[in-house]
C-alpha cells in the first residue's frame, strides 16, 4: 500500500532485517574474514603484529573459556527447565487419562440388577472424570483451554456431566502479561510497542484461548485500532500439546473402540496451525469483506486490517454488543427476528455462495450487534460484526451442490433422492442414512419422511423421543446408547468440511434460542431452503449455457423445467414465511422445530 503510514514500513523493515545472533554472525563471517586477510597480509608499509606476552594470552583464554562455560551452563539450564516443564505437562495429561480410564472400567464392570442404579453410578463417574480433566486442562492452559471449550459444545456427543463441567472454560481464557507481549513484539519486529502506537492499553479488552486484544492508537495516523496479539507461550508448547491431544484420543479409542473421537484431534492438527498464523487471518478477513461488499441483504461488517504479522494483527476498532444482549436490542428497537434472519442469510451465503469463504468458528463470542440509522439503500437498523477469521474453509463445488439438492429432497420428503445425495455429499450408506437425516434436521426420521414434516412444529414428545434414542442402552453398549454410539462413528467418517457445515447450522439454531425470536427457528430453516433452491437453479442454468445459448430450441424444455421447479419452491417458501409473519403480528406463540 503506497499510502500506508510510516509505521507500516517500520514493521516490514524490522521484520525483514531481524536476524538471530547466530545467523547474523554466519552472514558476516565472509566479510569479516576478508578484512582480516587484507589486514594481516605482508605489505611494505605494515609490520606484523608483535606477539602478546604468554601471561596475557593465558588470561584471555581463561576468560573466554569461563564465558563460554557460563553461556553453555545457561543454555543447559534453559533446556533443562523446558524439558522439566514438558514432562510435567505430559505427566498431568497421562495421569488424568489413565485414572479416568480405570475409573470407567471399574464402574462399568460392576454388576447391578437395577438399571437405574447402574445409570446413577455411571453419571457419578462421568462427573468425577470431567472434574479431573477440567483441572488438567486449566493447569496446562494453551490449546487445552480451546479443546475444553470445544468439548463443552458437543452436547449431542458427550454426556451432560462432561459438557456442563467444561462450560466455565468459556470464561477462563488465559491472559498474557504486558511485559511478555512487549517482549514478543520486540522479538518479532525489532521495535518496541511505543514505536508504533501513541497509546496502548496494557489490560486487554478481550482474551481467548489463543490470543488477546488490546485497544491502541496508531502513532502516525491517530486512528484507534484493535491489536490482536498471540499468547507468547503458544510457540513453545503448541507442538507438544497437539501431540498429547492426539495421543489422548487414540488411547481412549484403544480402550473404548466404540467411542472413537480421534477425528477431533485430527481436525485440530489441521486447523490450529492456520489459526496461529495471523497473516492468514488477515487474508481471510479481507477476502470475506470483498465477497460481502456488494450484497445488500446481509448487513455484515468485518473490521479492516491495517497490518499483520504471524503473531500480531492490527485491525480497525469496531465494537458492538453480544447477540444475546436482549436488553440492548430491545432498547434500540432492533427486531430480534430480523437479526436472526440476517445471521441465517450471512452463514448460508457462506455455505451455498459460489466461491464464498466459510467462517468455521462462528460462535456467539465472535459476533456483535450494533445499532445504526437505516438508509434508503440499507433498510436495516443494525450491523452484524464478525470477528476472528483465523479458521476458514472452501466448500468444493460438487459438495455444495449436492448439499443443496439434499435439502431440497428433505423439503419434498423425497426419500430416494435424500439417500442419493446423502451418499454423494458425505458417503452415507443406506444403513446410516436415517441417523444422518436426523442429525442434519434435528428431527425424528419418521417426521423427515413425511410430506412437509420438517416444516411442522416439533412437539415435546418428539424431543423426548430423540433424547431417549440417544441415551437408552442397546445391546450392552458400555460407553453410550446405541444411537449415540452410531452418531460418534458416523461423524468420524464424514468429510471434515461437512462437520463444519453442520456446526454452522447448529449455530443458527442456538442463536435463535438465545434471541428468543417470535418466529422461532423455522424461519432460519426456510432461509436455508431458499439458498439451496437458488444454488440448484443457478447450476442448471450454467449447464444449459455450457451447451449453447439459453434461447436455443433444444434448451427450452429443460430451461422451463428448471424455472418451474425453482419458482414452485420459492412460492412454497413465500407462503410459509407469510404465515410466520402473520403469527408474529398477531403475537402468537413462537414456532418451534
Amino acid at each position: 500500500m503506497s499510502s500506508a503510514p510510516k509505521f507500516f514500513s517500520l514493521f516490514h523493515r524490522a521484520a525483514s532485517r531481524w536476524t538471530c545472533r547466530t545467523c547474523h554472525t554466519q552472514q558476516r563471517a565472509p566479510a569479516v574474514q576478508s578484512r582480516l586477510n587484507y589486514a594481516t597480509r605482508s605489505t611494505p608499509w605494515r609490520k606484523p603484529p608483535a606477539p602478546k606476552p604468554k601471561a596475557k594470552q593465558r588470561r584471555r583464554i581463561i576468560l573466554l573459556a569461563s564465558a563460554g562455560a557460563g553461556v553453555g551452563a545457561l543454555a543447559f539450564t534453559d533446556q533443562a527447565k523446558h524439558a522439566a516443564t514438558a514432562v510435567e505437562r505430559s505427566g498431568r495429561v497421562f495421569s488424568t487419562l489413565f485414572v479416568c480410564i480405570n475409573d470407567y472400567r471399574v464402574t462399568l464392570g460392576q454388576q447391578h440388577d437395577n438399571p437405574e442404579d447402574r445409570e446413577a453410578l455411571l453419571k457419578k463417574c462421568h462427573k468425577r472424570c470431567a472434574e479431573r480433566t477440567l483441572v488438567a486442562l486449566e493447569k496446562n492452559g494453551s490449546i487445552f483451554i480451546k479443546l475444553g471449550q470445544h468439548l463443552s459444545s458437543l452436547n449431542y456427543l458427550l454426556p451432560s456431566e462432561w459438557c456442563d463441567t467444561f462450560v466455565p472454560l468459556q470464561d477462563k481464557c488465559p491472559v498474557s502479561s504486558y511485559e511478555s507481549i512487549e517482549e514478543m513484539v520486540l522479538k518479532d519486529t525489532g521495535h518496541y510497542i511505543s514505536d508504533f502506537f501513541s497509546e496502548f492499553e496494557r489490560e486487554p479488552i478481550g482474551a481467548a484461548s489463543l490470543a488477546q486484544v488490546h485497544r491502541a492508537v496508531l502513532k502516525d495516523t491517530g486512528e484507534r485500532v484493535a491489536v490482536k496479539v498471540q499468547h507468547p507461550a503458544l510457540d513453545e508448547w503448541a507442538p507438544l500439546d497437539l501431540a498429547l491431544t492426539h495421543l489422548t484420543f487414540s488411547t481412549i479409542k484403544r480402550f473404548f473402540p466404540e467411542y472413537d473421537l480421534t477425528w477431533l484431534s485430527e481436525e485440530m492438527m489441521i486447523s490450529l496451525p492456520q489459526e496461529l498464523d495471523f497473516n492468514l487471518e488477515a487474508h481471510n478477513a479481507e477476502r470475506a469483506r470483498e465477497y460481502f461488499a456488494p450484497l445488500r441483504d446481509a448487513p455484515l461488517v468485518i473490521p479492516g486490517v491495517r497490518f499483520s504479522q504471524r503473531r500480531i494483527l492490527v485491525m480497525e476498532y469496531v465494537t458492538g454488543h453480544r447477540p444475546d444482549d436482549l436488553k440492548y436490542l430491545d432498547d434500540n428497537g432492533i427486531d430480534r427476528d430480523e437479526v436472526s434472519a440476517a445471521l441465517a442469510r450471512i452463514f448460508n451465503e457462506m455455505i451455498f455462495g459460489r466461491h464464498a469463504p466459510l467462517h468455521c468458528d462462528p460462535h456467539g463470542g465472535n459476533i456483535a450487534i450494533r445499532y445504526r440509522e437505516p438508509t434508503l439503500s440499507n433498510h436495516y437498523n443494525f450491523d452484524i460484526i464478525l470477528y476472528d477469521h483465523g479458521l476458514y474453509r472452501d466448500i468444493p463445488d460438487d459438495m455444495r451442490l449436492n448439499y443443496a439438492k439434499l435439502w431440497l429432497a428433505v423439503l419434498e420428503a423425497d426419500e430416494k433422492n435424500m439417500r442419493k445425495y446423502a451418499h454423494d455429499v458425505a458417503g452415507i450408506d443406506d444403513e446410516h442414512f436415517p441417523l444422518f437425516a436426523s442429525a442434519i434436521t434435528g428431527r425424528e426420521y419418521d417426521v423427515v419422511r413425511k410430506e412437509g414434516g420438517v416444516s411442522s412444529s416439533r412437539s415435546v414428545q418428539e424431543k423426548e423421543n430423540i433424547t431417549a434414542a440417544l441415551t437408552t442402552k442397546s445391546g450392552g453398549d458400555e460407553m453410550s446408547g446405541g444411537m449415540l454410539q452410531e452418531l460418534v462413528q458416523l461423524l468420524g467418517s464424514v468429510p471434515r468440511v461437512m462437520l463444519l457445515i453442520l456446526k454452522t447450522n447448529d449455530l443458527t439454531r442456538s442463536l435463535d434460542e438465545s434471541l428468543q425470536t417470535r418466529q422461532g427457528p423455522v424461519r432460519t430453516f426456510l432461509i436455508l431452503a431458499r439458498y439451496a433452491s437458488r444454488t440448484v437453479y443457478e447450476d442448471q442454468l450454467e449447464q444449459l449455457r455450457s451447451s449453447g445459448s439459453l434461447l436455443w430450441p433444444k434448451n427450452w424444455k429443460p430451461l422451463l423445467a428448471a424455472w418451474y421447479a425453482h419458482v414452485r419452491m420459492e412460492l412454497k417458501l413465500n407462503v410459509y414465511e407469510s404465515w410466520l409473519w402473520i403469527r408474529k403480528v398477531l403475537r402468537l406463540r413462537p414456532v418451534t422445530m
